[in-house]
């Protein structure tokens, strides 16, 4: 059993996407054996970083795979030869109806440690391609590290970091393709999803362009007290940033999650009003 780590280096690779799943790999082979280079323990992809994302439903339909498909395969061996973690996006089949917006993390030995589908789609786009996920985040752990994924969209919900949070969750890892006029949420929302919940939040996104989209690069690291430990620009980028262990217990000795009125929160599962 490989020992905890009480500092964990992830590696955040801000790209554009690829033409093909081959190229995808290729790329993917190249940025593994630098960020393991560079001391990362864990590499995060942007979503969907094995197909594309905006490339239209039948696209989406021809290339999804199951979670042990030829796909997750070869990202397992690219693990295992680097080795190190990697967190990846890719079309989940889904049977006759539409994919799911899967994301899969992978051990340093090939071996999947997690698997989460994206539960809220942003957009006339998602709707189209792909199916709403059927299942809430859980936690999985990996190094001594408690560690959450969710899919791009779904960070802006702050119930889905507190799910996380409250299964003792100290880091979310957020694959997505994020576009430049959402700026407000690596500036924002990210940090605040970190600071609420006393948590890590790593925040992998795309950038150039794909069919009417420019994807707005940004990829951060926030701390458990909101503060951003490391933002990209607006370019290809393979961000490094760490995950401490002394100062997630700081953070976590001024965490108000014990203080919820939990018996005050009824509404919150009820429907909007009219």
């Amino acid at each position: 059993m490989t020992a905890p780590l009480d500092v964990l280096t992830l590696a955040l690779w801000q790209c554009p996407y690829a033409a093909s799943p081959a190229e995808a790999l290729a790329r993917l082979d190249s940025t593994a054996a630098l960020a393991r280079a560079q001391g990362a323990d864990l590499l995060v992809c942007p979503e969907m970083s094995l197909t594309g994302y905006s490339i239209g439903a039948a696209r989406v339909q021809a290339l999804a795979e199951p979670p042990d498909g030829l796909l997750a395969q070869a990202v397992g061996r690219i693990a295992q030869r680097h080795g190190l973690a990697v967190v990846f996006g890719y079309a989940e089949s889904n049977g006759s109806e539409r994919p799911f917006n899967a994301v899969q993390a992978v051990d340093p030995d090939g071996v999947a440690l997690a698997h989460y589908r994206k539960t809220h789609r942003f957009g006339d786009m998602d709707r189209q391609q792909f199916s709403p996920g059927d299942r809430a985040p859980a936690v999985f752990e990996w190094r001594g590290w408690r560690l959450g994924l969710l899919v791009c969209y779904d960070v802006e919900f702050p119930e889905t970091v507190r799910l996380l949070a409250l299964q003792g969750a100290e880091a979310v890892l957020v694959p997505t393709a994020n576009m430049r006029a959402f700026d407000e949420v690596p500036h924002l929302l990210v940090p605040a999803r970190a600071c609420e919940n006393r948590l890590y939040v790593a925040y992998a996104n795309a950038c150039g362009e794909e069919p009417g989209l420019v994807y707005g690069g940004l990829s951060t690291l926030a701390g458990p007290e909101g503060g951003m430990l490391v933002q990209a620009g607006r370019d290809e980028l393979l961000l490094l940033g760490r995950l401490e262990r002394g100062a997630l217990k700081a953070a976590q000795a001024g965490s108000q999650l014990p203080y919820r009125r939990t018996d005050l929160y009824g509404g919150l599962i009820g429907k909007p009003a009219p």
